[in-house]
């Protein structure tokens, strides 16, 4: 009796792609690492070279655009030189992140008032708020430690 496919095997499925073993292990170390883990590329592809996987660099960037596109990573666009990927989370899709800018630490947190404010400044000017994120750019405890030690 065959198994029955998952979530991302029927999205791949409905648009005529298959299931290759790096995409499946890419979904598979966010799964692991589980929510509020922000990596980015490099990251990713670090952590399958670890574990003895065959994958270049590239597929990795080709496999997180599209597991965002499919709607199970997150991406979190960066000034601070390169992007983040999240896995999507339908019980927290409004929060937000508190982003050091010099080592690129994230850290995530939830605000009423700031969702209530984008959902005010969209009522106002006639949108319809679909989802609400903040990044806070700053500097980490680490960072500061550091700034504090090398005069500028």
């Amino acid at each position: 009796m065959a198994r029955p496919l998952g979530p991302l095997e029927v999205g791949l499925h409905h648009d005529g792609r298959r299931l290759t073993p790096q995409r499946r292990r890419v979904l598979d170390l966010f799964e692991q690492m589980g929510s509020g883990s922000h990596l980015s590329a490099e990251d990713v592809h670090q952590q399958l070279v670890a574990a003895k996987a065959k994958v270049s660099l590239a597929t990795i960037y080709r496999t997180l655009r599209l597991l965002v596109k499919m709607g199970f990573l997150h991406e979190l666009e960066l000034n601070e030189g390169g992007n983040r990927f999240e896995l999507a989370s339908h019980d927290h899709p409004d929060h937000h992140h508190l982003v050091c800018v010099r080592c690129g630490r994230t850290e995530e947190f939830e605000s009423d008032p700031v969702i209530q404010a984008g959902r005010a400044a969209a009522e106002h000017v006639g949108f319809q708020l679909i989802d609400s994120t903040l990044n806070v750019r700053a500097l980490c405890p680490s960072c500061q430690k550091l700034a504090a030690l090398s005069p500028n």
